[in-house]
């Protein structure tokens, strides 16, 4: 009934879209003026790269710096941006809208030039939504990644690698059929070696956002011209027929829309094309994009779990940090399916409690039993508001200030917004899958992290600033449920590879066995290595089998202190007024200091081994916390674990480095005010500012941080039951 019922809105929604254009086509050409030029677009890829002289200074800089603590290792660490949009994609370019005191829509030439000369990125991928891609947007799409190529130099050591790709947006408003969005990142640009359409997961979402930009663009109908953009984008979206289902890729025609709506048919669909690609999955703990009870579990099976593509997940983005786990206990349907309201816990208040304490304290008399009904009767209100509606609705004449940190996740570093910790990513190294006469699964993931950036602005948090540029928080464009989201957008994390050399084929290796590392933004440098008993090292991502006790080392060395502007270099190539344009006025630009690295944390996680164990007991956050002196050049620490021996079972560790506290936008989400006991009695949501007041910044210090992929250690003589295994005799020792 759920799916007819969403047939039917799609096409009425369809046929409304179409209707209200035909007319406003006409309105357009009877009434537009001279006044309505278009919303600015950028023109083409810049043609000029970087100067090799620049480049190399910045391998050195990097090889200077692993040298002074130790690393004797050939090869280099490069910093990307793998979740990239335009205005490709719907969401992004109905937030561009000059209503919404948007930009204008940027293209993925935008974003290869703010990858080069903003952020200085050596890679990124091209990542706009499959749902609204229109088939000249995918062929512009190939056509400006292979330009960025282009420019790049010699192939074999480019200033800057750019990877085609998209993402699949999937999503339900129940935990049993969502499986979240996932992004997929192609390896070559040639025309025989790329699929010839993205592949999507369905229409809905892109729909929902081409219609509000539709309504945004008749609230301001005296400037419909500066709107071309948009409309010309729904018509293109709507007038694309869907593919056939159930025939091969290759035998669809070239311009229908290629629907996958599960996880299983995405990975047939790219093993028909058979072309080398990652699927990366993000964002599963966010509460802006998945519904309450969603759970990694159910995606580790052996149709909606391809280990082989696989490898990695998005750890950190802009719209948060989804690494760990926590039992947050919100209002659910008791056995008698009654509602239920839980009682705070030291780490969550669930919102429905906040609105009975917002009633309570109204009350003449707080101890009385006529409060006590009132105060009832607002908590039941707001447990069936649900996690994803805003809470004010449980209190007449509340504002969402008096909701102070209710419903998100207490403590945590700079987490998702209504966080879903069955989506976490220890959550999901926890996991075993098991099936009946089949191999236990396990999700072997390294870490990465990206931007989300929806303004083409690939690795956007190179500086902490521009909250409304920097970040995907708007002044005036949230979440509709809760504004309080706007506080949980945050400037774009990096992924770090370990790779032989700058090219194309070696950044794919890297990111291909796991040799990643994720950041906050800054460029942190980090090893983590299992030593193994002749001498050698296995670096992290790795799975290997140990005789006796593990023992591990890391380093890790502070990010360089950024100076103020823009290089020469990059000014001379692009120029000032494309510079405050697009970065507006500030590059990455590193001096020569490096900040201290504090302390490093390790974190332990013991999967289960059978389903009885409950996946949160298994999870050991931190493990270790391992002291960094106070030595400039970086840190170095040994660590071991007597406990493996006598546990003998799968054990997976990784480690936190983290950086001397600094400035970060939005680096405080709520800015909370507190009372006694800590609790916070009232949020500060950060300003959005309007026509004549900028936005504000609201930044705070945060301690940057690098996340290493993890290492995956069994006890020698176990025979791995997971689908792929790597013995430290075969693993790289580099």
């Amino acid at each position: 009934m759920k799916r007819l019922l969403r047939g039917f809105a799609w096409v009425l929604g369809s046929v409304l879209v179409l209707v209200v254009l035909l007319v406003g086509g006409i309105w357009v050409a009877v009434e537009r003026n001279a006044s309505d030029s278009q919303w600015p677009r950028a023109g083409g890829v810049t043609r000029e790269a970087l100067p090799g002289a620049s480049i190399q200074s910045r391998t050195s800089s990097r090889r200077a710096a692993a040298q002074a603590v130790g690393v004797e290792r050939t090869g280099q660490i490069l910093f990307g941006d793998l979740h990239v949009h335009t205005g490709y994609s719907a969401d992004a370019l109905t937030q561009s809208l000059p209503l919404l005191r948007g930009e204008g829509s940027r293209t993925p030439a935008d974003a290869c030039d703010f990858a080069r000369f903003c952020s200085a990125l050596d890679f990124w991928s091209i990542n706009d939504h499959a749902e609204s891609i229109s088939s000249g947007e995918w062929e512009e799409t190939i056509a400006a990644i292979r330009k960025c190529n282009e420019v790049a130099g010699d192939p074999a050591d480019p200033d800057l690698v750019s990877f085609l790709g998209w993402e699949w947006s999937q999503g339900a408003l129940e935990p049993e059929g969502h499986f979240g969005h996932k992004n997929i990142i192609l390896r070559d640009t040639a025309a025989d070696a790329i699929p010839t359409r993205p592949i999507g997961a369905g229409r809905l979402g892109g729909a929902v956002w081409g219609l509000a930009g539709l309504a945004v663009s008749l609230r301001d109908a005296g400037r419909w011209g500066l709107y071309e953009d948009l409309h010309r984008s729904l018509l293109d979206d709507f007038g694309r027929a869907q593919c056939p289902p159930g025939v091969d890729v290759r035998e669809l025609p070239a311009d229908c829309y290629e629907r996958a709506p599960t996880p299983d048919v995405l990975f047939e669909k790219l093993d028909q094309w058979d072309f080398p690609a990652l699927v990366i999955p993000h964002g599963l703990a966010w509460g802006t994009t998945n519904p309450e009870g969603a759970d990694l579990a159910r995606q580790l099976s052996g149709i909606h779990h391809d280990p082989d593509r696989q490898r990695l997940i998005e750890v950190y983005s802009g719209h948060g940090n989804s690494e760990v786990w926590s039992d947050l206990r919100r209002a659910h349907i008791g056995p008698e399916t009654e509602v239920i309201c839980p009682e705070p816990t030291e780490d969550f208040e669930p919102c429905c409690w906040r609105a009975g304490e917002i009633v309570r304290a109204r009350c003449t008399d707080p101890q009385s039993g006529e409060c006590q009904y009132q105060v009832d009767a607002a908590r039941l209100r707001g447990a069936q508001l649900g996690s994803r509606q805003n809470p004010t609705g449980a209190v007449l004449g509340s504002r969402i200030e008096d909701f102070g940190d209710c419903g998100q996740l207490r403590g945590a570093f700079l987490p998702a917004f209504n966080y879903r910790p069955g989506g976490s990513a220890q959550y999901g190294l926890a996991l075993g899958g098991f099936e009946e006469e089949a191999p236990v699964q396990r999700f072997r993931l390294g870490f990465i992290g990206s931007s989300d950036n929806h303004r083409a602005r690939a690795g956007s948090g190179y500086k902490e600033f521009g909250r409304t540029a920097m970040t995907d928080g708007t002044a005036v464009w949230g979440d509709f449920r809760d504004t309080r989201n706007l506080s949980y957008y945050y400037t774009g994390g990096l992924v770090a590879v370990h790779a032989k050399g700058r090219d194309r084929d070696s950044i794919f290796d890297a990111l291909d066995r796991r040799e990643v590392y994720a950041t906050l933004g800054d460029r942190i440098l980090l090893w983590f290595d299992l030593l193994s008993a002749d001498g050698g090292r296995v670096p992290m991502g790795s799975e290997v089998s140990v005789d006796g006790v593990p023992r591990f080392e890391v380093r890790a060395v502070g990010s360089l202190e950024q100076l103020p502007g823009c290089p020469d270099e990059v000014l001379r190539r692009v120029g000032s007024q494309r510079l405050e344009d697009l970065c507006l006025g500030e590059c990455h630009n590193p001096g020569t200091v490096r900040r201290r690295i504090t302390r490093i944390e390790v974190v332990r996680i013991r999967p289960q081994q059978s389903p009885e164990e409950e996946a949160g007991q298994l999870i050991e956050d931190p493990w270790l916390v391992l002291p960094c002196g106070a030595d400039p050049e970086g840190c170095r620490v040994v660590f071991e674990d007597p406990d493996f021996v006598r546990d003998g079972r799968e054990t997976v560790y990784y480690v936190r480095a983290l950086q001397e506290p600094t400035p970060a936008v939005n680096g405080d989400p709520l800015q909370c005010e507190r009372d006694d006991s800590g609790a916070c009695v009232e949020a500060r949501l950060c300003p959005g500012g309007d026509q004549t007041v900028p936005p504000e910044d609201c930044p705070a210090d945060v301690e940057e941080r690098a996340w290493s992929s993890p290492i995956f250690v069994d006890p020698a003589g176990v025979v791995r039951r997971t689908i792929s295994s790597t013995t430290a005799s075969s693993a790289a020792t580099r």
